[in-house]
């Protein structure tokens, strides 16, 4: 493990500037082990990109940022992960309002089947909205941030089920965004998308990034390195490298950080 490159929590810290921060965390999934002692602060309004091969436990890392890891088996941790400095798995954490505020999206969209308005409406209603003029307000505002209102507005009455997968994906980040969360986890949001849905939703993280931190699994070492503030390279479950993106990718400090990003593996 390179000691150099993780020097720069303690100075975030010091800053206020960490919003979330991963403090000796190991994950299991029974007698598996799948993250070891990870270490990792993910500053306030900036991309974090968490990438290697897979199987690594990014993922679990993820799942664990927001508890859908409960939901899992077997599974359980050590350590902590800390929401502006409170633990996320400590008893009194409401895990609902957990998860409102730390949304999380996945590789495949998943629309509900309904129109676009109600995708994007429901989890409003579900946390008691029921004004039609805050819904529409909550709507149009988060198509906005989504980078959708434009190609939108006219059809929010039309089947979601109906929208192209690019489409689907950037809809499924709205439905999340309706909620104001603080954080946004995404685990290879684009893998599935065409290049072009694919630069529409960068050009949206980019821009979401000043009202939210974004954490976010890449499907590609480029894709990591077009994004990332801050990058961190996970290998079987530990965690080798953690540096500002555009020092980590130019001239990273561990030999296997270099091999990986290089493609001599994975």
């Amino acid at each position: 493990m390179t000691t150099a490159p993780i020097s720069a929590p303690a100075m975030e810290r010091a800053n206020g500037n960490t919003k979330l921060e991963v403090c000796d965390f190991s994950a299991f999934y029974g007698n598996e082990e799948v993250l070891r002692g990870i270490n990792l602060p993910v500053p306030r309004n900036e991309i974090l990109a968490v990438f290697g091969p897979a199987g690594g436990g990014k993922t679990t890392l993820l799942r664990s940022m927001n508890r859908l890891v409960d939901n899992t088996r077997g599974a359980h941790h050590r350590g902590r992960i800390l929401l502006d400095g409170k633990d996320v798995f400590a008893p009194d954490v409401d895990v609902v309002n957990l998860r409102r505020r730390v949304g999380m999206i996945f590789a495949l969209p998943v629309p509900l089947p309904m129109n676009v308005y109600d995708n994007i409406a429901y989890g409003p209603r579900m946390s008691g909205g029921r004004d039609r003029k805050s819904l529409d307000e909550a709507v149009e505002r988060s198509l906005q941030r989504a980078a959708m209102w434009e190609e939108m507005k006219d059809r929010l009455e039309e089947s979601a089920l109906h929208l192209s997968g690019g489409q689907q994906q950037r809809l499924s980040i709205a439905r999340v965004l309706a909620m104001e969360p603080e954080v946004i986890l995404l685990d290879e949001p684009t893998a599935a998308l065409a290049p072009v849905s694919t630069m529409k939703i960068e050009q949206m993280l980019t821009d979401l990034k000043r009202q939210c931190t974004i954490v976010i699994v890449p499907h590609s070492i480029q894709q990591a390195a077009r994004l990332a503030d801050h990058a961190a390279f996970i290998l079987m479950g530990e965690l080798v490298e953690y540096r500002p993106g555009n020092e980590l990718f130019t001239a990273p400090s561990d030999r296997r950080t270099e091999e990986y990003i290089t493609g001599r593996f994975g």
